[in-house]
């Protein structure tokens, strides 16, 4: 039950921060530049600003809880949603594919992003260990304190 309302909580203020299409500021996109690959950042720069604002915010909180993550960790935390690209939905999408499922193609992509963000990630040459930290699927989070941490900064 506390898992559940944790999770309800985070999609709440995911949707009332979502409502802005405020850019991140300046200082952070040149962080995000710093930390990513060219490529990478090239991907990440695909990204609605309220998911760039998101990103920031979990890479942030992923660094004070990991201060030893490397830049591939980093890396990691800042392209955590970048699948959610693919599926090409709007904020009020988002709700809708999340009451209903992945019922047609674009709620599909967005239940499946973080599948999307492997793919698109691996074409965009992001290292092993990047790769690795996102796939979320086959790695228990109990045993990898660094996917903990990180799975930790996005449910803040």
């Amino acid at each position: 039950m506390a898992n559940f309302l944790a999770n309800q909580r985070h999609l709440v203020r995911r949707f009332v921060t979502s409502l802005s299409s405020a850019s991140p500021p300046s200082s952070d996109i040149a962080w995000v530049n710093e930390s990513l690959l060219p490529s990478e950042f090239e991907l990440w720069s695909r990204m609605e600003s309220y998911d760039q604002r998101h990103s920031i915010e979990v890479a942030r909180r992923f660094v004070d809880l990991c201060p030893v993550g490397t830049r591939d960790h980093v890396a990691a935390a800042l392209l955590h949603d970048i699948g959610k690209i693919e599926a090409k939905l709007g904020v009020f999408g988002r709700v809708v594919a999340t009451i209903v499922g992945p019922r047609g193609q674009k709620f599909r992509f967005y239940h499946e992003h973080e599948l999307m963000g492997l793919r698109l990630c691996r074409t965009a040459g992001s290292s092993a260990e990047t790769l690795r930290v996102l796939d979320w699927s086959h790695v228990d989070a109990m045993q990898d304190t660094i996917v903990s941490f990180l799975q930790q900064a996005d449910q803040i």
